[in-house]
């Protein structure tokens, strides 16, 4: 299955190298614009899935961008990232046509959730989730609701990323097993992944954030080294 691909433009390099990192290593395809004029260029040779613009970019910005796709195409989404929190400026991207925006600083789990949500909207945009994994599980105390992200225990709801929510509809469905670090990035992030077990063991670690009431004393996800996870309790 081809990946889903997302034009960033940007013209600061280290937010963009940012999203470029994040989005990657959540399995998206991801296409690089310094400024307006090189997002223009790149939505037409890359025909992209979704466009992540900069509000503001030097020569044409992030409006004048948004503005010109949807001139010429009404259905592929647009997310605005802004610096500027006043009203007017997101009425201004929602009347040009962008489908949502986020605000800087904006944290990675709003960012990937907006994405995530837009590209849900958006027929065709994404492959059918199976029936089985449309449906909310347990995970030793918390339940988890695949069609939300979100997570619910004693604290409350948490939001989830897509990869935290694969990581833990598969440990539901195997309780008590070793899942090796292989199977487990080939599973969540693909057999075509070429990263390093790094990412799997950085998601491990914000996932037990949420899940464990001593992350520093796993007793839900338990490390087995030099193998993987197990996943010590049981499902529903």
């Amino acid at each position: 299955m081809a990946k889903i691909k997302i034009l960033v433009a940007e013209d600061d390099l280290h937010i963009r190298t940012g999203l470029v990192d994040i989005l990657e290593s959540e399995g998206y395809d991801v296409i690089e614009a310094a400024d307006g004029a090189a997002a223009i260029s790149a939505f037409d040779e890359h025909k992209p899935d979704l466009l992540l613009l900069d509000v503001m970019m030097p020569g044409k910005s992030g409006y004048d961008v948004c503005q010109q796709v949807r001139s010429a195409d009404k259905t592929t989404p647009i997310i605005m990232l802004t610096a500027k929190g006043e009203e007017i400026d997101k009425v201004v991207g929602l009347k040009l046509g962008a489908d949502d925006y986020v605000t800087k600083p904006f944290g990675i789990h709003e960012l990937l959730a907006r994405v995530e949500a837009v590209l849900r909207r958006c027929v065709g945009r994404e492959a059918k989730v199976p029936v089985e994994q449309e449906q909310s599980l347990l995970f030793g105390p918390f339940k988890v609701n695949p069609k939300t992200y979100t997570l619910s225990g004693p604290h409350g709801d948490v939001s989830i990323s897509k990869r935290e929510l694969k990581l833990l509809q598969l440990f539901a469905g195997h309780p008590g097993e070793v899942l090796d670090r292989d199977t487990l990035l080939n599973q969540v992030w693909g057999v075509e992944y070429g990263g390093t077990t790094r990412t799997l063991d950085q998601h491990i670690a914000m996932l037990r954030k949420k899940v464990e009431i001593d992350p520093a004393q796993p007793q839900l996800i338990i490390t087995v080294h030099g193998i993987g996870y197990r996943f010590n309790g049981a499902s529903a």
